[in-house]
């Protein structure tokens, strides 16, 4: 087992104090875990209300306003072309920083849950498969293996393209 939790990070085992880890930001969505690089993360935030903008497809929420910045937001449960859940108190929007032409953007996501930060050996993440996951494969960074269980690691820059998040707004009109 070379994930752990990063509350536990200073107990790091012998054998793997060689390795290289990356930290994950894992989360819910329907009930099934995903994770994000934690360096493509600036905040997360309890859901609150969000303004909707006139004739954008299902996938975008609306968008909010962040300390003085209009940051969209996308429901990550219907950009899995899935059902959104019911808003609990756990809903939270974690804030995550995408590449748009060379540029940054903030972008939200609407999750379930938040759930912890794992330190995942690099030796534990492998290529996402071509086929057999429930949302689009060049939408995984790579999958982790977690104690039996795998983890999958998501491709912010891709799932939050905004080329491809205009395209599907066009779809609607």
């Amino acid at each position: 087992m070379n994930i752990k939790s990063a509350n536990n990070a200073n107990q790091v085992s012998p054998s793997a104090a060689n390795e290289s880890y990356a930290q994950y930001l894992t989360f819910s969505v329907n009930r099934e875990t995903y994770g994000i690089d934690i360096l493509n993360i600036r905040e997360i935030i309890d859901h609150q209300e969000v303004a909707r903008v006139p004739m954008m497809s299902d996938t975008v929420e609306g968008v909010i306003n962040l300390r003085g910045s209009i940051v969209p937001v996308i429901n990550l449960a219907r950009r899995f072309r899935r059902k959104a859940s019911e808003g609990t108190k756990k809903t939270s929007i974690i804030i995550v920083d995408v590449r748009n032409e060379g540029e940054h953007v903030d972008v939200g996501i609407t999750v379930d849950e938040v759930s912890n930060v794992l330190d995942v050996a690099l030796t534990n993440i492998e290529n996402a498969p071509s086929f057999g996951t429930k949302i689009r494969p060049d939408f995984i960074q790579g999958m982790a293996k977690n104690e039996g269980d795998l983890l999958i690691l998501l491709n912010v820059d891709t799932i939050l393209s905004i080329d491809e998040l205009c395209l599907l707004n066009d779809k609607t009109r």
